[in-house]
């Protein structure tokens, strides 16, 4: 068993100390959010996360997990800390740093014995040796510390079994002794430990974040391409899948990504391009065919519509990816206020979001199921595959509906069997062969 302190009790904090908890470690979680570790305390969980509540809640009970705000209480017994705090992006694409700044004086100020400092937030490359030079600046006396870089590749909604099961594990240090012992923290998860150095393991996260983003922002794009030629994009992506050389993962054409990692670590990574002086034209494509796909989803109902003033739009799905009430760059967001500056009514439901919407989203009126939200609308969206959305009474909906288009951004219905319901569909990249279907009549 180790003493582990992680520092921060967001997403990735809490999911990082209650795994390494269940993995038998004493771990103690700190956050300077007075308000967030009394309910932690309490036994509630701030955030939706299938699994975390549980694991949580396990751990507490078995004493290895508890919270603090405390650094020095903290720190007090420590072998690691893992600096788990936020980066959100600075007004230029930036990672703002200054919770890791924060995080990085704190611990200076505190510790009175050798620690390994695992910078487990996504952060740009280089900040491994500035979080160094931070501590040696602000320590009251010299005391040895080594920094490790420990990337996160959790998804969001599946993030205990992604932690649990890692496909990898990369730890990156110019200290390899030190890298080593953060190894042996992962050992029982039995996966390939990747070895390398600070810079690498950095940009290792990015350059991963990306790629999959890439591929994101390539099938949609190749998915307007397909409505323009009267093809079938899921086909086109079943049939790139199978080649061995490109695979299936992230070939499901929509409305582009979200959440807390992507969008910011395509612009963080295009920064750091930029201010190096090399030339990120693939980021910029990425970010803008994902910019393009939230707009045509109000480009087709305006189209579909006839306009938007004072139409009834419901929107299925406000999170910006099932199992999850993360709406973070979420699409629903941009498509919402972009209805509503254009005089739509606005109606939403989704599983789990609604208490998040209502404060992002004030202007739009929340709904307690998809059958609410369908009433009387003029049109309806899918923005988020929610499993639930899959086997909906879609008769009923459509009695329910005053117009009749359906605007499937997810590609989760059939197009055949939605228009033989009576309902205009429209998805994403399902074109229509029409010549094909004219030559098929020909020959009955």
């Amino acid at each position: 068993m180790k003493n582990i302190c992680v520092l921060g009790a967001g997403y990735v904090g809490l999911v990082t100390g209650a795994c390494f908890a269940d993995l038998g470690n004493k771990v103690i979680c700190l956050d300077i959010d007075e308000s967030k570790i009394e309910a932690l305390n309490r036994g509630d969980v701030p955030i939706y996360e299938p699994g975390l509540a549980e694991v949580l809640l396990r751990n507490v009970r078995s004493r290895r997990l508890n919270f603090s705000t405390s650094y020095e209480d903290a720190l007090k017994t420590a072998e690691f800390v893992f600096i788990a705090v936020g980066t959100p992006s600075g007004v230029d694409g930036e990672a703002d740093l200054q919770y890791v700044r924060m995080a990085a004086k704190s611990i200076a100020k505190v510790m009175d014995h050798p620690l390994i400092i695992i910078n487990k937030s996504t952060v740009p490359v280089g900040t491994g040796d500035w979080v160094a030079d931070i501590i040696k600046k602000h320590q009251e006396e010299p005391i040895p510390f080594w920094v490790v870089s420990n990337p996160e590749f959790l998804r969001e909604g599946s993030a205990i079994h992604d932690f649990m099961n890692p496909d990898r594990v990369v730890l990156g240090s110019l200290h390899h002794e030190a890298a080593e012992k953060v190894a042996q923290l992962h050992l029982p998860l039995r996966t390939t430990i990747q070895i390398t150095d600070l810079r690498t393991a950095e940009m290792i996260k990015y350059a991963s974040n990306a790629f999959l983003a890439t591929r994101i922002s390539f099938i949609n794009e190749i998915a307007t391409i397909c409505e323009r030629l009267g093809a079938d994009v899921k086909e086109v992506a079943v049939g790139m899948g199978y080649d061995k050389r490109i695979g299936p993962a992230f070939l499901d054409a929509g409305l582009g990504f979200g959440g807390s990692c992507f969008p910011k670590d395509v612009r963080a990574l295009e920064h750091m391009a930029l201010i190096h002086d090399a030339h990120p034209q693939l980021l910029r494509a990425v970010l803008d065919i994902n910019r393009h796909q939230r707009r045509q989803v109000v480009v087709k109902l305006r189209q579909m519509l006839g306009g938007l003033n004072e139409r009834r739009v419901g929107l299925l799905g406000l999170s910006f990816k099932p199992n999850t009430d993360d709406m973070r760059e979420a699409p629903a967001v941009d498509i919402a206020r972009q209805l509503h500056r254009e005089g739509a009514y606005v109606q939403a439901y989704d599983p789990v979001s609604g208490e998040i919407a209502a404060r992002i989203l004030p202007d739009i009126r929340l709904a307690e199921s998809v059958y609410e939200v369908a009433k009387d609308a003029d049109a309806l969206v899918v923005v988020t595959e929610w499993n639930e959305f899959r086997h909906l009474d879609m008769e009923r909906i459509r009695r329910n509906m005053a117009g009749k288009v359906l605007l499937d951004g997810r590609n989760i219905w059939d197009p055949e069997e939605m228009a033989g319901l009576g309902f205009v569909y429209s998805g994403v990249g399902r074109g229509v062969n029409m010549n094909s279907s004219d030559r098929e009549g020909d020959l009955s």
